[in-house]
């Protein structure tokens, strides 16, 4: 059985090699990079819901990770294979992880955390390839190719952790794809906003 500190250090050490790989695709590939590291803290997750991590390590790591990845924003000197300048959404996705972790049911902040990590760097790697076969700016485009990769994937996610009807895990799945896709509020500030809203309801 794997311990509190062997769990910990497989987290970290998938999320640092993730960060470590992407670098060496370079800057070119800064918007796939976002969406890799996204994922890799799906180990992570999944050791939180197995009671691996607990809920005081792993929101205090999102907490220190968000800050440390705000640190090169606040330089203007952002890591540039996965930082965007002017864009802190790898700060607010740690951030929000903190807090859904924190605050939530460990069922519930597991499904909602998987939806970040999983449909937001599926969404993500399915619009970067759609608009760059069709030539265009694939950094700041929504498209419904990338929405229906995120629907798809959080449904999943839905049957899996959320204790709900069919209906509702459906909705629920929907809502959060609504969420990503609209442009007024960035999606990992949005997403963990909305999900936290419909707890209520699941």
């Amino acid at each position: 059985m794997i311990n509190i500190p062997e769990a910990v250090t497989i987290g970290v050490l998938f999320i640092i090699g993730t960060i470590a790989f992407t670098k060496k695709l370079g800057q070119e590939w800064a918007w796939i990079n976002r969406k890799l590291i996204h994922l890799s803290v799906v180990p992570a997750i999944l050791m939180f819901y197995w009671g691996l991590i607990p809920r005081w390590i792993f929101s205090g790591a999102a907490f220190l990770i968000g800050l440390i990845q705000l640190w090169p924003h606040l330089r203007r000197r952002e890591l540039s294979w996965y930082q965007l300048e002017h864009n802190y959404g790898e700060v607010f996705f740690a951030l929000s992880a903190s807090v859904i972790s924190a605050t939530l049911p460990i069922e519930y902040a597991t499904a909602l955390l998987l939806a970040m990590a999983i449909s937001d760097g599926v969404t993500g790697i399915i619009r970067h390839y759609y608009f760059k076969r069709h030539g265009f700016n694939v950094k700041l485009k929504k498209h419904w190719t990338g929405s229906l990769g995120y629907f798809v994937t959080a449904v999943i996610i839905a049957f899996i952790f959320l204790n709900a009807g069919t209906v509702e895990k459906i909705g629920w799945a929907a809502m959060l794809t609504l969420a990503e896709y609209q442009r007024l509020l960035d999606d990992n500030l949005a997403v963990p906003l909305v999900g936290g809203l419909l707890y209520p309801l699941y």
